[in-house]
């Protein structure tokens, strides 16, 4: 499937401090089916208690390491809405190996979200 969305989107591995970065400036939940922000953690607490992620913090590490309720939290996170990086695009066109933007950007993908945040 990625290869074919690969000359469509960027994507790489985000460290975990731009995790954090994008829960706690953007984050929204999913509850019944409205996109909630995450103001608080009882909002967190209520919807993935049982999955014993019970704050924030709970959340953003469930997330960087992929752990048994990954599923269940990153279904729980509403999309994040970004801006086009400031700067813009440089070439939408070509694969990031070829001096492009979109494709694999593997642990560089953090200086390109650091843009659109």
């Amino acid at each position: 499937m990625l290869q074919r969305i690969t000359p469509y989107v960027a994507y790489g591995y985000p460290s975990r401090s731009t995790i954090s970065d994008l829960i706690y400036s953007r984050g929204s939940g999913r509850v019944c089916r409205s996109r909630i922000p995450l103001t608080n953690n009882l909002i967190i607490e209520q919807n993935l208690g049982k999955h014993n992620i019970m704050c924030v913090e709970d959340l953003i590490e469930e997330i960087h390491t992929c752990g048994e309720h990954f599923k269940e939290a990153n279904n729980f996170l509403w999309t994040f809405k970004l801006h086009s990086p400031r700067g813009g695009w440089r070439n939408k066109k070509k694969p990031y190996q070829q001096g492009g933007d979109t494709g694999n950007r593997e642990e560089l993908i953090n200086g390109l979200l650091s843009r659109m945040m």
